[in-house]
Formats: structure tokens, C-alpha cells, sequence
């Protein structure tokens, strides 16, 4: 059961976890080194938490005590209670969903034992140097809708454990398994290797279609960086380039992409056939 403590100095060291969580550079470094990541929200929390989590400590408003308590029973972990103005001064801004825990990180696993894995997966979407934290959380919670199996980083992908990146994925960063690469260059390789069909998607018009493409038994499908989409390098080595169909009207204004959330929607629905 947690250990409810009063807290009213927003410099009290017992609350280092929840300094400046907007300033982005910080955080990456602070909770990369102490293994940790943030959870905002009673429902956030308790996704985390039961999917097996380490809650280090929680940092609350009193009002949210009762909504909360389910959680609080579960863990050996203090609970700061402090209020409205105080969690201001911590966190750097108004927490609207009044409740955060500060969680320990699971390892990793590699590439090649999350394409393995007790239970293979067939369905497998790769993210190839996507930086803003929101499009990876989003992507997240698309795939797991879609039934995509786990999904695949490249090194220079956003942390999906990230604040931003669990708040827009509503907790499926920890519904759906994911692993980092250790290096881009050869990062396909892996999936190759462990036998999945490679569909690089493009806005390219004259490609294949998403909903024509071989889809096999194992596939991957790979996406680009919010900027520049997919490098020449993953394109090469993918089996397939696909597309996404753009109505004539829509190209005739110049409207020749969607942005690479929407694009991950509609590919990743259409990898359920």
C-alpha cells in the first residue's frame, strides 16, 4: 500500500522525478540515466502499473485520492500529495489529469528476440527516424488498434516512453512489444533474417498500391521521418515499394500526401487482410 506523504516545497528533493517536464532535453537525459519514465493520468498510471511497471513514487493533488485508490492499495511506493500551485511550480506547468507516477523502465529486448518471441509476431511496422514524440505515440496506438503485432525503431526514433508519446497513445506504448535497433545501416537485415516481407511505403503514385501489395505470412511494414519519409537506403532494400492512392482532385491542388500518422492508419489497416 503506498505511503501517502504531504508535500509542500516544490524544491523538495523527494520529487526530483517531476522537475521541468516540458524542458525535452532535461527529461531525455534525466530519465534516461535514472530509468525512469513519467505516466500522466489515473488511467495512464493503471495501464502502466498492470502491465507491469515498477511505480517509483506518485505525485498527486488530493482530489484525486478516491479516483486513484485502486492504484494506491497496489504498490509499495510513497504517494506526494500536494497542491494545485505546488504541482505547478514541480512539473512547469497545470497537470489537468491531476496525477503522475514516476515508473521504472523495462529492459529492452533485442530486434531479434522480439521477431522471435514466444508468440512470433506476423505483422510489423518500422519507424525509421521519426523525432516528434506525439506522431510515435500516435503510430503506437494506431498499430495496436490495427492488430499490428510490435513495431520497430530505428536508433534515432522518439522514445515512445516519453510523457507526450504515452499521453497521445492513450498507454498502448505498453499494450504492443517494441524493440531499438542498435544500428540503421544494417537494422533491415534482422528482419530479413527472421523472414518478413519488406513493404517500404512512399508517395510515390506509381508504386503499388497498399491494398494490391504481397503481403505473405511475416511483414514489415517501414515508415519515414515526418520530413523527408523514407531514406534511399531502406527504399532499396525493402521487397515492395507501396502507396497510399490519392484521389485526382486532391493531386490536382497539390494535396500529394497525408501526414505520416493518417499514412500509418490507413497502412496499417491495410496489412489486416
Amino acid at each position: 500500500m503506498a505511503d501517502i506523504v504531504p508535500v509542500s516545497d516544490p524544491a523538495d528533493p523527494r520529487i526530483a522525478d517531476y522537475t521541468r517536464l516540458r524542458d525535452v532535453e532535461l527529461r531525455k537525459s534525466m530519465e534516461a540515466e535514472r530509468g525512469l519514465f513519467i505516466a500522466e493520468g489515473e488511467k495512464v498510471i493503471r495501464r502502466a502499473a498492470a502491465t507491469g511497471y515498477p511505480v517509483r513514487s506518485l505525485l498527486l493533488t488530493a482530489k484525486w485520492l478516491d479516483s486513484i485508490r485502486d492504484v494506491l492499495d497496489g504498490v509499495a511506493a510513497p504517494a506526494y500529495v500536494v497542491a494545485d500551485e505546488v504541482m505547478e511550480g514541480i512539473t512547469g506547468f497545470r497537470v489537468h489529469r491531476g496525477a503522475l507516477a514516476s515508473m521504472g523502465r523495462k529492459p529492452l529486448p533485442a530486434v531479434e528476440e522480439l521477431l522471435a518471441g514466444p508468440r512470433p509476431p506476423r505483422r510489423v511496422v518500422v519507424l525509421e527516424d521519426l523525432v516528434d514524440h506525439g506522431n510515435v505515440g500516435a503510430i503506437f496506438r494506431c498499430a495496436a488498434a490495427l492488430g499490428v503485432d510490435a513495431i520497430v525503431l530505428s536508433p534515432r526514433c522518439a522514445d515512445p516512453l516519453y510523457r507526450r508519446s504515452i499521453k497521445v497513445s492513450m498507454g498502448a506504448v505498453f499494450a504492443i512489444p517494441y524493440a531499438r535497433m542498435t544500428g540503421w545501416y544494417d537494422g533491415l537485415d534482422r528482419l530479413r533474417e527472421a523472414g518478413f516481407r519488406m513493404l517500404a511505403l512512399t508517395p510515390d503514385q506509381t508504386v503499388t498500391p497498399i491494398d494490391k501489395a504481397v503481403l505473405g505470412d511475416r511483414v514489415a511494414l517501414l515508415l519515414g521521418s515526418e520530413g523527408d519519409g523514407l531514406s534511399s537506403r531502406w527504399l532499396r532494400e525493402a521487397d515492395e515499394r507501396v502507396c497510399i492512392p490519392m484521389s485526382p482532385a486532391a493531386m490536382s491542388l497539390g494535396v500529394d500526401s497525408l501526414n505520416v500518422v493518417a499514412a500509418a492508419a490507413i497502412a496499417c489497416h491495410g496489412l489486416m487482410r
